[in-house]
Protein backbone atom coordinates (compact mmCIF):
# COMPACT_ATOMS: atom_id res chain seq x y z
CA UNK A 1 0.00 0.00 0.00
CA UNK A 2 1.92 3.38 -1.19
CA UNK A 3 1.92 5.92 1.87
CA UNK A 4 2.54 9.17 1.48
CA UNK A 5 6.26 9.16 1.51
CA UNK A 6 6.59 6.79 -1.24
CA UNK A 7 3.53 7.05 -3.18
CA UNK A 8 4.50 7.58 -6.98
CA UNK A 9 1.49 9.02 -8.05
CA UNK A 10 2.15 12.85 -9.04
CA UNK A 11 0.62 15.81 -6.46
CA UNK A 12 -2.36 17.54 -8.18
CA UNK A 13 -2.09 20.31 -10.30
CA UNK A 14 -5.11 22.92 -8.81
CA UNK A 15 -6.41 22.55 -5.33
CA UNK A 16 -9.76 22.10 -4.95
CA UNK A 17 -10.37 26.24 -4.61
CA UNK A 18 -9.04 26.37 -8.19
CA UNK A 19 -5.93 28.01 -6.88
CA UNK A 20 -2.76 26.97 -8.08
CA UNK A 21 -1.02 24.62 -5.51
CA UNK A 22 2.04 25.05 -4.11
CA UNK A 23 4.47 22.42 -5.48
CA UNK A 24 5.56 19.13 -3.76
CA UNK A 25 3.36 20.41 -0.62
CA UNK A 26 3.40 18.50 2.13
CA UNK A 27 5.98 15.81 0.61
CA UNK A 28 9.45 14.78 -0.10
CA UNK A 29 11.13 14.96 -2.77
CA UNK A 30 11.64 12.12 -4.54
CA UNK A 31 14.93 11.82 -6.26
CA UNK A 32 17.02 9.20 -8.64
CA UNK A 33 20.35 9.26 -9.51
CA UNK A 34 21.78 8.16 -13.10
CA UNK A 35 25.28 7.69 -13.37
CA UNK A 36 26.28 5.60 -10.11
CA UNK A 37 30.36 6.35 -10.31
CA UNK A 38 32.59 8.97 -8.56
CA UNK A 39 30.38 11.89 -8.87
CA UNK A 40 27.08 10.05 -8.31
CA UNK A 41 27.79 7.93 -5.40
CA UNK A 42 30.53 10.85 -3.54
CA UNK A 43 28.51 13.81 -4.20
CA UNK A 44 25.05 14.01 -5.30
CA UNK A 45 24.00 10.58 -2.98
CA UNK A 46 25.53 11.86 0.16
CA UNK A 47 24.21 15.71 -0.61
CA UNK A 48 20.61 14.18 -0.98
CA UNK A 49 21.01 11.79 1.92
CA UNK A 50 21.65 14.89 4.10
CA UNK A 51 18.44 16.43 3.28
CA UNK A 52 16.91 13.00 3.30
CA UNK A 53 17.45 13.03 7.30
CA UNK A 54 16.24 16.59 7.43
CA UNK A 55 12.70 15.40 5.83
CA UNK A 56 13.09 16.74 2.58
CA UNK A 57 14.42 14.13 0.08
CA UNK A 58 14.04 10.65 -0.31
CA UNK A 59 16.35 8.63 -3.01
CA UNK A 60 13.75 6.30 -4.71
CA UNK A 61 15.91 5.00 -7.35
CA UNK A 62 19.30 4.40 -8.88
CA UNK A 63 19.96 3.71 -12.74
CA UNK A 64 23.49 2.52 -14.59
CA UNK A 65 24.11 0.72 -17.29
CA UNK A 66 25.69 -2.28 -15.17
CA UNK A 67 23.14 -4.33 -13.61
CA UNK A 68 25.42 -5.86 -11.10
CA UNK A 69 26.73 -2.43 -10.15
CA UNK A 70 23.69 -0.41 -9.36
CA UNK A 71 22.19 -3.64 -7.64
CA UNK A 72 24.98 -3.75 -4.98
CA UNK A 73 24.71 0.36 -5.53
CA UNK A 74 21.34 0.33 -4.18
CA UNK A 75 21.40 -2.64 -1.34
CA UNK A 76 24.54 -0.65 0.28
CA UNK A 77 23.03 2.70 0.64
CA UNK A 78 19.61 1.90 0.96
CA UNK A 79 18.09 2.94 -2.32
CA UNK A 80 14.53 0.57 -3.23
CA UNK A 81 15.09 0.36 -7.11
CA UNK A 82 18.04 -0.27 -9.55
CA UNK A 83 17.03 0.34 -13.08
CA UNK A 84 19.34 -0.22 -16.42
CA UNK A 85 16.70 1.90 -17.71
CA UNK A 86 16.66 5.59 -17.65
CA UNK A 87 12.29 5.68 -19.24
CA UNK A 88 11.70 2.36 -17.67
CA UNK A 89 12.82 4.28 -14.35
CA UNK A 90 10.88 7.56 -14.98
CA UNK A 91 8.02 5.46 -16.23
CA UNK A 92 7.80 3.10 -12.74
CA UNK A 93 8.82 5.92 -10.14
CA UNK A 94 8.03 9.19 -11.79
CA UNK A 95 10.95 10.77 -9.23
CA UNK A 96 10.20 14.82 -8.51
CA UNK A 97 14.55 15.40 -9.38
CA UNK A 98 17.06 12.95 -11.10
CA UNK A 99 20.61 13.55 -10.70
CA UNK A 100 22.66 13.10 -13.74
CA UNK A 101 25.85 12.13 -13.36
CA UNK A 102 27.17 10.59 -16.81
CA UNK A 103 29.69 11.63 -19.41
CA UNK A 104 28.76 14.72 -20.72
CA UNK A 105 27.92 13.04 -24.23
CA UNK A 106 24.92 11.80 -22.31
CA UNK A 107 23.39 15.01 -20.70
CA UNK A 108 21.53 16.52 -23.72
CA UNK A 109 19.51 13.24 -24.15
CA UNK A 110 18.92 12.22 -20.79
CA UNK A 111 18.30 15.79 -19.10
CA UNK A 112 15.73 16.25 -21.96
CA UNK A 113 13.85 12.37 -21.13
CA UNK A 114 13.79 13.45 -17.55
CA UNK A 115 12.14 16.90 -18.22
CA UNK A 116 9.68 15.18 -20.30
CA UNK A 117 8.79 12.74 -17.68
CA UNK A 118 7.74 15.77 -15.76
CA UNK A 119 11.34 15.64 -13.75
CA UNK A 120 13.23 18.21 -12.36
CA UNK A 121 16.88 17.64 -13.54
CA UNK A 122 20.48 18.49 -11.60
CA UNK A 123 23.00 17.72 -14.17
CA UNK A 124 26.47 17.53 -13.70
CA UNK A 125 29.03 20.27 -15.25
CA UNK A 126 29.63 20.47 -18.09
CA UNK A 127 26.31 20.37 -18.43
CA UNK A 128 26.09 19.59 -22.65
CA UNK A 129 28.93 19.55 -25.16
CA UNK A 130 28.10 22.60 -27.62
CA UNK A 131 25.65 25.83 -27.02
CA UNK A 132 22.87 24.35 -29.67
CA UNK A 133 22.42 21.01 -26.77
CA UNK A 134 21.96 23.36 -24.05
CA UNK A 135 19.43 25.39 -25.82
CA UNK A 136 17.48 22.15 -26.55
CA UNK A 137 17.76 21.12 -22.95
CA UNK A 138 15.82 24.60 -22.11
CA UNK A 139 13.32 24.26 -24.90
CA UNK A 140 12.04 21.62 -22.63
CA UNK A 141 11.87 23.24 -19.64
CA UNK A 142 8.55 24.01 -18.40
CA UNK A 143 9.39 28.22 -18.49
CA UNK A 144 5.47 28.65 -18.07
CA UNK A 145 4.11 26.31 -15.61
CA UNK A 146 6.87 26.82 -12.84
CA UNK A 147 8.86 23.83 -13.90
CA UNK A 148 10.23 21.41 -14.90
CA UNK A 149 13.96 22.97 -14.91
CA UNK A 150 17.22 21.74 -15.56
CA UNK A 151 20.14 23.02 -13.41
CA UNK A 152 23.58 22.54 -13.45
CA UNK A 153 26.23 21.59 -11.24
CA UNK A 154 28.00 24.84 -10.00
CA UNK A 155 28.51 24.24 -6.23
CA UNK A 156 31.44 26.51 -6.35
CA UNK A 157 28.96 29.49 -6.67
CA UNK A 158 27.16 28.63 -3.33
CA UNK A 159 27.93 28.85 -0.01
CA UNK A 160 28.43 32.10 2.61
CA UNK A 161 31.73 32.78 1.22
CA UNK A 162 30.50 33.38 -2.32
CA UNK A 163 27.01 34.70 -1.12
CA UNK A 164 28.69 37.24 1.15
CA UNK A 165 31.25 38.56 -1.86
CA UNK A 166 28.54 38.91 -4.05
CA UNK A 167 26.49 40.98 -2.36
CA UNK A 168 29.56 43.01 -1.57
CA UNK A 169 30.36 43.92 -5.05
CA UNK A 170 26.91 43.91 -6.11
CA UNK A 171 25.79 47.11 -3.78
CA UNK A 172 28.95 48.51 -4.58
CA UNK A 173 30.56 48.12 -0.97
CA UNK A 174 33.58 47.98 -1.89
CA UNK A 175 33.51 50.23 -5.14
CA UNK A 176 33.52 49.49 -8.75
CA UNK A 177 35.39 45.95 -9.76
CA UNK A 178 38.50 47.19 -12.01
CA UNK A 179 40.74 44.09 -12.43
CA UNK A 180 39.70 40.48 -12.23
CA UNK A 181 42.29 37.11 -12.57
CA UNK A 182 40.38 33.28 -12.32
CA UNK A 183 42.80 30.52 -12.33
CA UNK A 184 42.25 26.89 -12.09
CA UNK A 185 45.90 25.16 -12.70
CA UNK A 186 45.98 21.90 -12.34
CA UNK A 187 48.20 19.33 -13.32
CA UNK A 188 47.38 16.14 -14.85
CA UNK A 189 49.88 13.33 -15.99
CA UNK A 190 49.87 11.06 -19.00
CA UNK A 191 48.76 8.19 -17.22
CA UNK A 192 45.36 10.32 -17.14
CA UNK A 193 45.14 10.65 -20.39
CA UNK A 194 45.62 7.05 -21.44
CA UNK A 195 42.69 6.73 -20.72
CA UNK A 196 40.56 6.17 -24.03
CA UNK A 197 38.29 8.78 -23.49
CA UNK A 198 40.00 12.10 -22.35
CA UNK A 199 41.41 14.60 -24.60
CA UNK A 200 38.59 13.85 -27.23
CA UNK A 201 36.18 16.47 -27.93
CA UNK A 202 32.81 14.08 -28.95
CA UNK A 203 33.32 12.72 -25.03
CA UNK A 204 33.46 15.94 -23.01
CA UNK A 205 33.08 19.05 -25.86
CA UNK A 206 36.06 20.17 -25.07
CA UNK A 207 39.74 20.22 -22.42
CA UNK A 208 40.73 21.96 -19.33
CA UNK A 209 38.65 25.31 -20.01
CA UNK A 210 35.50 23.24 -20.55
CA UNK A 211 35.94 19.91 -18.12
CA UNK A 212 38.05 21.72 -14.92
CA UNK A 213 38.28 25.65 -15.00
CA UNK A 214 34.71 25.77 -15.66
CA UNK A 215 33.83 25.87 -12.15
CA UNK A 216 35.96 29.12 -11.32
CA UNK A 217 34.89 30.89 -14.77
CA UNK A 218 31.16 30.33 -13.94
CA UNK A 219 31.98 31.46 -10.12
CA UNK A 220 33.53 34.62 -11.60
CA UNK A 221 30.64 35.77 -14.01
CA UNK A 222 28.38 34.56 -10.95
CA UNK A 223 30.50 37.71 -9.13
CA UNK A 224 31.05 40.12 -11.38
CA UNK A 225 27.94 39.82 -13.93
CA UNK A 226 27.75 39.63 -17.99
CA UNK A 227 30.74 39.31 -19.94
CA UNK A 228 31.11 41.50 -22.85
CA UNK A 229 34.04 40.33 -25.45
CA UNK A 230 37.05 37.88 -24.98
CA UNK A 231 40.86 37.58 -27.07
CA UNK A 232 41.94 34.12 -26.11
CA UNK A 233 44.88 31.54 -26.75
CA UNK A 234 44.71 27.68 -26.82
CA UNK A 235 47.82 25.27 -27.08
CA UNK A 236 48.34 21.40 -26.54
CA UNK A 237 52.37 21.86 -25.24
CA UNK A 238 52.70 18.49 -23.28
CA UNK A 239 49.59 15.72 -23.84
CA UNK A 240 49.06 14.39 -27.28
CA UNK A 241 45.26 14.94 -27.37
CA UNK A 242 42.41 16.13 -29.38
CA UNK A 243 41.91 19.24 -27.19
CA UNK A 244 43.79 21.74 -25.53
CA UNK A 245 45.84 21.50 -22.36
CA UNK A 246 46.47 25.09 -21.62
CA UNK A 247 44.56 28.30 -22.56
CA UNK A 248 44.39 31.88 -21.47
CA UNK A 249 42.31 34.40 -22.19
CA UNK A 250 41.56 38.35 -21.67
CA UNK A 251 37.93 39.05 -20.63
CA UNK A 252 36.04 42.40 -20.78
CA UNK A 253 33.09 42.66 -18.24
CA UNK A 254 30.05 45.08 -19.36
CA UNK A 255 30.79 47.03 -16.27
CA UNK A 256 33.95 47.93 -17.62
CA UNK A 257 36.40 45.28 -15.58
CA UNK A 258 38.77 43.22 -17.37
CA UNK A 259 39.64 39.62 -16.17
CA UNK A 260 42.89 37.29 -17.40
CA UNK A 261 41.43 33.63 -16.95
CA UNK A 262 44.06 30.53 -17.30
CA UNK A 263 42.83 26.99 -17.47
CA UNK A 264 45.85 24.69 -17.30
CA UNK A 265 46.39 20.88 -16.70
CA UNK A 266 50.29 21.51 -16.86
CA UNK A 267 50.60 23.19 -13.61
CA UNK A 268 52.46 21.12 -10.70
CA UNK A 269 51.75 23.70 -8.05
CA UNK A 270 47.77 23.25 -8.32
CA UNK A 271 45.09 25.41 -7.17
CA UNK A 272 42.19 27.29 -8.15
CA UNK A 273 42.38 31.34 -7.38
CA UNK A 274 40.36 34.08 -8.35
CA UNK A 275 41.30 37.86 -7.48
CA UNK A 276 39.17 40.71 -7.52
CA UNK A 277 40.49 43.95 -7.69
CA UNK A 278 37.68 47.07 -6.20
CA UNK A 279 38.01 50.41 -6.03
CA UNK A 280 37.83 50.38 -2.24
CA UNK A 281 39.38 46.40 -1.63
CA UNK A 282 40.76 43.94 -3.11
CA UNK A 283 38.66 40.63 -2.47
CA UNK A 284 41.12 36.56 -2.91
CA UNK A 285 39.74 32.94 -3.24
CA UNK A 286 42.48 30.53 -3.30
CA UNK A 287 41.58 26.94 -2.50
CA UNK A 288 41.63 23.68 -4.95
CA UNK A 289 38.40 21.50 -5.12
CA UNK A 290 36.16 23.23 -3.41
CA UNK A 291 36.17 26.50 -0.29
CA UNK A 292 35.04 27.80 3.09
CA UNK A 293 35.42 31.16 4.62
CA UNK A 294 39.05 31.35 5.21
CA UNK A 295 39.60 30.55 1.72
CA UNK A 296 38.41 34.01 1.18
CA UNK A 297 40.47 37.38 1.93
CA UNK A 298 39.51 41.04 1.90
CA UNK A 299 42.62 43.63 1.66
CA UNK A 300 41.01 47.00 1.86
CA UNK A 301 42.77 50.31 0.52
CA UNK A 302 44.55 52.81 2.04
CA UNK A 303 42.64 55.01 4.45
CA UNK A 304 39.66 52.50 4.78
CA UNK A 305 37.69 52.85 7.89
CA UNK A 306 37.99 50.13 10.17
CA UNK A 307 34.34 49.74 10.63
CA UNK A 308 33.91 49.37 6.95
CA UNK A 309 37.09 46.69 6.65
CA UNK A 310 35.62 44.62 9.50
CA UNK A 311 31.84 44.15 7.52
CA UNK A 312 33.87 43.65 4.56
CA UNK A 313 35.68 40.52 6.45
CA UNK A 314 32.51 39.34 8.40
CA UNK A 315 31.43 36.19 6.27
CA UNK A 316 28.76 35.10 8.93
CA UNK A 317 28.33 31.38 9.63
CA UNK A 318 30.90 29.40 7.25
CA UNK A 319 29.09 27.05 4.66
CA UNK A 320 31.40 25.37 2.50
CA UNK A 321 30.62 25.32 -1.09
CA UNK A 322 29.36 22.51 -1.61
CA UNK A 323 26.84 20.00 -3.69
CA UNK A 324 24.90 20.22 -0.40
CA UNK A 325 24.72 24.00 -0.67
CA UNK A 326 23.66 23.83 -3.77
CA UNK A 327 20.82 21.10 -3.35
CA UNK A 328 19.44 23.09 -0.53
CA UNK A 329 18.97 25.57 -3.00
CA UNK A 330 17.55 24.04 -5.63
CA UNK A 331 15.21 21.89 -3.62
CA UNK A 332 13.49 25.33 -2.30
CA UNK A 333 12.98 26.37 -5.78
CA UNK A 334 10.81 23.46 -6.48
CA UNK A 335 8.70 23.76 -3.78
CA UNK A 336 7.85 27.40 -4.92
CA UNK A 337 8.12 26.62 -8.11
CA UNK A 338 10.27 29.25 -9.44
CA UNK A 339 13.09 28.71 -11.67
CA UNK A 340 16.65 27.79 -9.67
CA UNK A 341 20.01 29.78 -10.08
CA UNK A 342 22.59 28.19 -12.69
CA UNK A 343 19.89 27.34 -14.86
CA UNK A 344 18.51 28.33 -18.84
CA UNK A 345 19.87 32.19 -19.47
CA UNK A 346 22.30 32.02 -16.02
CA UNK A 347 23.25 28.42 -16.48
CA UNK A 348 24.37 28.95 -20.34
CA UNK A 349 26.79 32.25 -19.37
CA UNK A 350 29.84 30.05 -18.85
CA UNK A 351 29.20 27.68 -21.94
CA UNK A 352 29.02 30.44 -23.92
CA UNK A 353 31.97 32.20 -23.01
CA UNK A 354 33.98 28.78 -22.79
CA UNK A 355 32.76 28.44 -26.68
CA UNK A 356 33.93 31.89 -26.88
CA UNK A 357 36.97 31.68 -26.01
CA UNK A 358 37.73 28.61 -28.11
CA UNK A 359 36.41 30.81 -31.24
CA UNK A 360 39.05 33.38 -30.31
CA UNK A 361 41.62 31.23 -29.98
CA UNK A 362 40.85 29.11 -32.92
CA UNK A 363 40.57 31.58 -35.06
CA UNK A 364 42.74 34.66 -33.32
CA UNK A 365 39.78 37.07 -33.34
CA UNK A 366 37.69 39.26 -30.42
CA UNK A 367 34.39 37.52 -29.96
CA UNK A 368 31.29 38.86 -28.61
CA UNK A 369 28.71 38.12 -26.30
CA UNK A 370 26.10 36.89 -28.13
CA UNK A 371 27.41 36.34 -31.68
CA UNK A 372 27.54 32.64 -31.68
CA UNK A 373 23.88 31.24 -32.65
CA UNK A 374 22.48 29.11 -34.92
CA UNK A 375 24.62 28.86 -38.04
CA UNK A 376 27.98 29.74 -36.24
CA UNK A 377 30.18 26.63 -36.57
CA UNK A 378 30.96 27.15 -32.52
CA UNK A 379 27.61 26.82 -31.78
CA UNK A 380 27.53 23.02 -32.73
CA UNK A 381 30.89 22.10 -31.77
CA UNK A 382 33.39 23.71 -29.43
CA UNK A 383 36.52 22.97 -31.69
CA UNK A 384 34.16 24.79 -34.49
CA UNK A 385 35.45 22.50 -37.11
CA UNK A 386 39.14 24.29 -37.02
CA UNK A 387 41.84 23.43 -38.94
CA UNK A 388 44.61 20.98 -36.57
CA UNK A 389 41.93 21.12 -33.48
CA UNK A 390 38.54 19.75 -35.04
CA UNK A 391 39.04 15.54 -34.92
CA UNK A 392 40.23 14.51 -38.17
CA UNK A 393 41.71 17.55 -39.71
CA UNK A 394 45.50 17.91 -40.48
CA UNK A 395 47.53 18.54 -37.65
CA UNK A 396 49.07 21.43 -37.53
CA UNK A 397 52.67 23.29 -36.33
CA UNK A 398 52.28 27.37 -36.97
CA UNK A 399 53.85 27.84 -33.04
CA UNK A 400 53.82 26.56 -29.26
CA UNK A 401 50.02 27.70 -29.11
CA UNK A 402 48.39 25.37 -32.32
CA UNK A 403 50.30 22.69 -32.92
CA UNK A 404 49.01 18.70 -32.19
CA UNK A 405 46.00 16.85 -33.36
CA UNK A 406 45.63 13.11 -32.24
CA UNK A 407 43.09 10.77 -31.33
CA UNK A 408 43.38 10.60 -27.39
CA UNK A 409 39.89 11.36 -25.48
CA UNK A 410 38.92 13.36 -22.60
CA UNK A 411 35.35 13.24 -20.27
CA UNK A 412 33.47 14.37 -16.90
CA UNK A 413 36.20 15.88 -14.79
CA UNK A 414 35.02 13.96 -11.20
CA UNK A 415 37.17 15.79 -8.93
CA UNK A 416 36.09 19.56 -8.19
Amino acid sequence: MPTPSNDPSPTPDHRTDGHPAAPLAGRRVRAAIVGIGAIGGGSHLPALARLAEEGETEVVAAVDIDADAVAKFCAGHGIPHGYTDLDRMLAEQRPDLVSICTPPTLHRDQTITALRAGAWVWCEKPPVPTLADFDAVEAEEGAETGGPYASIVFQHRFGSGARHVRKLIAERSLGRPLVAHCQTTWYRDTAYYAVPWRGRWATEGGGPAMGHGIHQMDLLLDLLGPWSEVRAMAGRLVHDVETEDVSTALVRFESGALATVVNSVLSPDEVSRIRIDCERATVELTHLYGHSNADWSVTPAPGTPEGDAAVWRDFGEDVPSSHLAQLRELVASMRAGERPRSSGADGRTSLELIAALYKSAFTDVTVRRGEIGPGDPYYTAMHGGAPGWAPGTVRVSVDASSVGMSSAGTSEEITA
